[in-house]
């Protein structure tokens, strides 16, 4: 084998290593919404049963891929990886290849919310994969042997990315790429704007059934075989340009919808997606917090995602009757994508103001009294930067820091 074939080998495994080592680490930086994507493969293929390991599933396969990843670009064990890859190549160019037949609402998710592909251009992807994988690992015997230096990079990097896993899932993710990132506004709180031209707005309700999702009008909703996902209110006139602003819609124990309370001054909002795996801990822990808010004249919603009016229901028996109330006068009902999105965190808190979204906490982190004061005393620009800038810098020093390791060790 001549030398450019050699070179030909190493850059085309070095360049699949860099897709499978950037696709791994951002959707580690969000574990929730990998899990997500992983729970539409599982229903679109009618794996329900696998449901409750999505989450687990989807930190596993993303840890792989980066580890994988890295082991391409150092060019550490070859053999290994090079089956591990052809076989990860193959699998996913066979998804990809049903998704395009079969085309259902979801992008594959490749990577992560960070970038969404279609189904056509994430099957090129994968071609363009596969033949880069012969170009470089066929024949195997002719794959070399690595570089002792190298494996210093590997493990190096695998142990940055394991400890970025732990984390991530632990606290809020360093960077958020859902619509509720730092200084997003939300709609409401733009709708009652006067300086907001005034717009015609009409709210759709949409609804999915076998892998299809459709908008329905107020006065024209589908069946009970349907399952909600999301309200979206769309503005017509000199204003469609709000439509850009987040919507988060929720009601009152009554089902009247009351959005409009995320608007005031301070907000503090808890957002539960999954109640029914709180123990009674976490329910006292979320007390605590709100009960703290309203002593600092915040406005403080806990929204679950369940039927509106469910709370009492929901609460384990034991919970002591103060936490019950605060939990219960707080109450608000919204929908698991719109509360997962909030916040990734199940059982986190969001600070808003004036619609603004400044602050989020981890449930591991809930703010206590003296934070929730100071918070509210603070520039709000200044918020909105150290929350922003920490998270970017630990993401960029993190990146850098790897990449480094990765080709100049």
């Amino acid at each position: 084998m001549n030398r450019f074939q050699v070179k030909a080998r190493r850059w085309s495994a070095a360049l699949i290593g860099l897709v499978f080592y950037v696709a791994g680490i951002l959707k580690l930086m969000d574990p929730v919404g990998a899990g997500l994507v992983v729970t539409e493969y599982f229903r679109f293929f009618h794996l329900d049963f696998l449901l409750p390991a999505a989450q687990g599933a989807g930190i596993a396969m993303a840890l792989l891929e980066a580890v994988t990843g890295a082991a391409l670009i150092t060019g550490v064990f070859r053999k290994v990886f090079a089956i591990v890859t052809i076989a990860m190549v193959a699998f996913f160019t066979g998804v990809t290849a049903i998704l395009l037949l079969k085309n259902p609402v979801f992008d594959c998710g490749c990577f992560g919310e960070a970038i969404h592909l279609t189904h056509g251009q994430t099957l090129l992807k994968n071609l363009a994969l596969l033949v880069l994988s012969g170009i470089a690992f066929l024949p195997f015997r002719a794959l070399g042997k690595s570089q002792g230096r190298k494996q210093v990079g590997f493990w190096l990097v695998s142990l940055a990315t394991v400890a970025l896993v732990i984390y991530t899932c632990s606290y809020i993710p360093f960077k958020d790429f859902t619509p509720f990132n730092y200084s997003a506004r939300l709609m409401a709180a733009e709708m009652l704007d006067p300086q907001t031209p005034q717009a015609e707005s009409v709210t759709w309700f949409v609804y999915e059934k076998d892998g299809r999702q459709e908008s329905f009008p107020d006065t024209r909703l589908p069946d009970s075989t349907w399952t909600f996902v999301r309200a979206e209110t769309l503005l017509q006139g000199d204003g469609s340009d709000i439509n850009r602003f987040p919507e988060l819609p929720f009601t009152d124990a009554d089902g009247n919808f009351c959005e409009e309370r995320a608007a005031d001054t301070h907000v503090l909002i808890c957002s539960v997606p999954r109640p029914e795996k709180l123990d009674i801990a976490r329910w006292e822990a979320l007390a605590n917090t709100l009960a703290a808010a309203r002593d600092q004249a915040y406005t403080q919603l806990l929204l679950v995602a369940a039927e509106a009016g469910s709370l009492a229901q929901l609460l384990p028996p034991e919970l002591n009757p103060q936490a019950r109330y605060t939990l219960l006068e707080s109450a608000g009902y919204s929908d698991f994508r719109t509360l997962i999105s909030l916040n990734r965190s199940n059982g986190g808190a969001t600070y808003f103001h004036q619609g603004w979204l400044l602050k989020k906490w981890a449930f591991r982190k809930l703010p206590d009294k003296e934070e929730l004061q100071a918070v509210q005393q603070a520039d709000t620009t200044e918020i909105t930067i150290e929350s922003d800038s920490r998270g970017k810098l630990w993401f960029q020093g993190y990146f850098f820091f790897t990449l480094a390791a990765l080709f100049l060790l």
